[in-house]
């Protein structure tokens, strides 16, 4: 199969052929919006330019103040952390769960405090976390709850689907991930008020849009009486390309996320088959939609064997693997300047999450964007040789 094939490029055509005019300019936007509502059980989604913006936009749109602290894993990319900064906010890191690697409800608790407004869970991997729980701690304290789902498409929880669970969700089409435009991201929610908010947030704080209308009319547009502004927002709207390119993919996304998880059970065969490595649990009840195959390195030195280990595997023909991402707080903007921003009380050293810096050192991802299984297959025989020469 292919990763873009004939359908984005004709959507993308009919976009250019249109010459970007203004009426004929969120043809795609208008289309991707209403699918994407549709397929994720939602009743509005919201095209940004990326799924960075999509966090910032939730946070503002749910009136989260800067000072407010919001709780967030320190073992993801960095931009979930960022989003909370870009809103003036103060991140607040809970440790992680060993198995499952994701945000640890038990680590939430801890880290709660009287201005906690917010939690933003990740589905790490593509591995939904423990929403019953994570739920029932935003419930009792009253804290908003929003999925940050970048890395999972059609994961599920317990028969529904990820991204049925927070106030809202954000979904990215970053180039690696299940469904791509190069950039650019999706935010849904429920709530026709918040919707209505995120809509303006993200679009220039303009007056004409709202939770289904993301164009001002030109009737309005060009009257001379017409007040544009009535909040502060940014420019983060999706553009008609993106939109063009991230609709076709949607309209894939069965075939899409079902290949991944087809190279995923591929590796899962070598894994489960040694001590070397350990896969990420998947509980009862949960469906990894396997952004990446993520194991854990089950040696005393993983210091010197994560190297040693990806060296002799690319050695022998392997593609390589990746790493886990730096912990959030260790990275030097946290250490230096957000370490001295007023509101922030974790102090950004080692032991603040020891489960999270435990499986960071350990950690390899083995990607699952083969689009041909048998290419994935040979990858997975070099991983099998590799392993017993190690």
């Amino acid at each position: 199969m292919e990763r873009i094939s004939n359908l984005e490029r004709q959507y993308v055509e009919e976009v250019l052929n249109n010459g970007f005019a203004t009426s004929l300019n969120s043809i795609f936007n208008n289309k991707l919006e209403q699918t994407f509502a549709d397929a994720f059980h939602a009743k509005y989604a919201i095209g940004h330019c990326n799924g960075t913006a999509t966090l910032h936009t939730a946070l503002a749109a749910l009136g989260i103040k800067p000072d407010d602290e919001v709780i967030v894993p320190p073992l993801t990319m960095s931009s979930t952390a960022l989003a909370v900064l870009h809103n003036h906010s103060v991140p607040v890191f809970a440790d992680v769960d060993k198995d499952t690697f994701n945000i640890s409800p038990e680590a939430i608790e801890k880290v709660i405090t009287p201005k906690t407004k917010a939690i933003i869970t990740v589905a790490l991997y593509g591995l939904p976390p423990d929403y019953d729980e994570i739920l029932s701690i935003c419930n009792a304290h009253k804290i908003f709850l929003i999925e940050d789902n970048a890395e999972c498409f059609l994961g599920e929880y317990k028969g529904k689907l990820v991204g049925e669970f927070g106030h809202f969700s954000s979904y990215s089409f970053q180039a690696s991930k299940h469904l791509t435009a190069g950039e650019g991201g999706m935010l849904i929610c429920n709530d026709e008020d918040l919707a209505d908010r995120a809509r303006r947030f993200n679009c220039l704080g303009y007056a004409g849009v709202n939770a289904k209308q993301g164009k001002i009319t030109r009737q309005d547009i060009q009257s001379p009486n017409y007040a544009r502004h009535i909040s502060l927002g940014f420019n983060y709207r999706m553009s008609e390309l993106q939109a063009a390119v991230a609709f076709a993919q949607l309209e894939r996304i069965e075939e899409l996320v079902a290949q991944r998880i087809k190279v995923a059970k591929i590796f899962d065969e070598v894994v489960c088959s040694t001590d070397l490595l350990k896969r990420q649990m998947e509980p009862e009840g949960y469906k990894n939609s396997y952004w990446s195959y993520s194991v854990t390195l089950e040696t005393d030195r993983p210091e010197t064997d994560w190297f040693r280990l990806r060296d002799l595997f690319q050695k022998n023909g392997g593609d390589g693997y990746y790493a886990a991402w730096m912990l959030s707080y260790d990275e030097p903007l946290f250490r230096n300047e957000v370490q001295q921003k007023n509101g922030v009380w974790q102090i950004y050293e080692k032991g603040l999450c020891p489960v999270a810096e435990s499986l960071q050192k350990r950690m390899i991802q083995f990607k699952t964007n083969y689009w041909n299984l048998e290419e994935a297959e040979k990858q997975a025989d070099i991983l099998q040789q590799t392993i017993q020469k190690f």
